[in-house]
Parts: structure tokens; C-alpha cells; sequence
């Protein structure tokens, strides 16, 4: 098997993947509170990520999906897609663009976003996957990168 020239080997296997998820809101991207997994099903924890944005800003469909929920949850409006592989994703506080039952492509407009949630707007965005809520800035952010030689390093001294 031929070897690669090594700038070659390391671009291939650094190039991002082709993104199957983006950001559901426009540049820029400012986190203001975490994803904080709860250690129990019902203990306390932040299942999701906030993101600041003016009020009336259009949240985007992170990847194609499925509009399961669109509508009131207590005192809260949200839109809730279902995507490949049993995972759901959430949007609030919105008013939805969107209604149950409709398919949506990444990028699309699903609602804009309200006041209400932090003290300054925000977007809480949560991930799912059956009972298990993951960190939804996983689906866009990269992996820490690990660099490992291509060869042994000679041993000996």
C-alpha cells in the first residue's frame, strides 16, 4: 500500500466531516449557560444549551427533521423535530413558523425567538435521544483533536 505524503494524510484526516448539523441561530454563536447533564433522570442539571440572540430573530432547523410539537408548553411556546436516528432537538421560547406534522430541511426558518428565557433573549436548545439528553453543541462543534505520530519514534538514547 502506497503511503501518503504526510500534509496529505494529516488534511484528510483532519477535514471536518460533512456537517449534517448547523447552529439554529445566525453568527455569532455566544453560549450563556452550558449544557450541565443531570446525574439523575429527574435531578437538577441544564438539558441544553442557551444562546444569546435579539428577540425576533429567526431559529433555524439545525438539520432535517420532522415537526413533532409546535405550540404552548406551560408558559412557553417551542417547536420540537424529530431527526434520522431517534434524535429529537428543541427550541424555546418561539413563536413557531411551523406546525406538527410538516418536514423541515436544515436551514429552514422555524420560528423567532421571544423574550423571557434569560435575563438577556435567549435560545434554549436541548437534544435527545429516547430518555438520554445530550449536549447539543456536540452536534456542531468538533471533537478535541488528537494528534498521534504516523511512525514509531526510534527508542534508545
Amino acid at each position: 500500500m502506497p503511503l501518503l505524503p504526510t500534509a496529505l494524510l494529516l488534511t484528510t484526516l483532519l477535514a471536518p466531516p460533512q456537517a449534517r448539523f448547523t447552529w439554529p441561530l445566525p453568527p455569532p454563536h455566544q453560549v450563556v449557560r452550558a449544557f450541565e447533564a443531570p446525574a439523575t433522570p429527574f435531578g437538577p442539571g441544564h438539558r441544553g444549551a442557551d444562546l444569546a440572540a435579539p428577540a425576533g430573530t429567526p431559529v433555524l432547523a439545525t438539520a432535517d427533521a420532522t415537526v413533532v410539537f409546535a405550540g404552548a408548553v406551560a408558559a412557553r411556546t417551542l417547536v420540537s423535530l424529530d431527526h434520522r436516528n431517534g434524535l429529537r432537538t428543541t427550541y424555546e421560547p418561539i413563536t413557531p413558523a411551523v406546525t406538527a406534522g410538516h418536514p423541515v430541511r436544515r436551514g429552514e426558518v422555524i420560528g423567532h425567538l421571544q423574550p423571557g428565557h434569560c435575563p438577556t433573549p435567549c435560545l434554549h436548545w436541548g437534544a435527545r435521544r429516547a430518555n438520554a439528553y445530550l449536549n447539543p453543541l456536540h452536534l456542531v462543534t468538533t471533537a478535541r483533536v488528537r494528534l498521534l505520530p504516523l511512525t514509531t519514534p526510534p527508542r534508545g538514547g
